[in-house]
């Protein structure tokens, strides 16, 4: 019985020291920091799959979603749907509900109804999470726009674009032109919201004001806004508090 109490103490202590060590990683590492820049991972294979392609209800574009895929071994096989066995490489890269794509995509095609002609989206390293088409702006200011959530800045210096780095916003015509940022370099969006009556679309960002990597409660919210009746999307602060 007393080794056995020795022994639950030791796993206690060894788990204890082990989450003491783990310290979340900085979402931002900037220029002069002393840390230092973690090299680029050796990634695995890839291979640039497009899923098929989607046309928005009331658009005259298909969006064709695309995204590189890690093959773990030269042999890996290919899984088409759900029912394959989990050790299958899904070509798979987005989801699609009503006016709205979700994935982890590098690009995204356009092409016009009635043509062969496909361009992409920008020529910069990118991680699209979101994209949903404004049909309401669509309707009423007789603007098709899309609204992007994505990582275009390697903000925590590991040699990757992922989910880990900051979240920034940005807009484009449903054919992908005048693709543009209107959140501001290293400010993490928090939200966004489209004010159908006044088309207006509010965001929220948050601006690392202490520099310490991270975003918590005593770094500074900003408010913006960005008039859609207006065709030059000129952003605007506000502050409601």
């Amino acid at each position: 019985m007393k080794n056995s109490s020795i022994f639950c103490m030791l796993f206690v202590l060894v788990f204890l020291i082990g989450c003491k060590e783990e310290v979340e990683k900085p979402k931002v590492i900037y220029e002069n920091s002393t840390k230092q820049k973690e090299q680029p991972k050796t990634d695995t294979t890839q291979i640039k799959i497009a899923d098929l392609p989607i046309q928005m209800q009331g658009t005259n574009y298909l969006l064709h979603p695309v995204a590189d895929i890690s093959v773990s071994g030269a042999n890996a096989k290919i899984k088409y749907d759900s029912s394959s066995s989990s050790t299958y490489l899904s070509l798979k890269i987005s989801n699609y509900s009503e006016y709205e794509i979700t994935g982890y995509l590098q690009n995204i095609k356009f092409q016009e109804i009635g043509s062969d002609s496909i361009h992409s989206l920008t020529e910069k390293p990118m991680l699209i999470q979101n994209v949903m088409y404004l049909k309401s702006v669509s309707d009423k200011a007789k603007q098709q726009v899309l609204v992007y959530s994505l990582a275009d800045l390697d903000t925590n210096k590991d040699g990757k674009l992922d989910e880990n780095d900051i979240k920034s916003l940005y807009i484009s015509e449903i054919s992908g032109k005048r693709f543009t940022k209107v959140s501001v370099d290293f400010q993490e969006l928090i939200d966004w919201n489209l004010i159908e009556s006044n088309n207006r679309l509010y965001f929220r960002t948050i601006e690392d004001t202490n520099k310490n990597g991270q975003f918590d409660k005593n770094d500074l919210v900003h408010y913006h806004y960005l008039d859609l009746s207006n065709k030059d999307w000129k952003v605007f602060d506000y502050n409601p508090i």
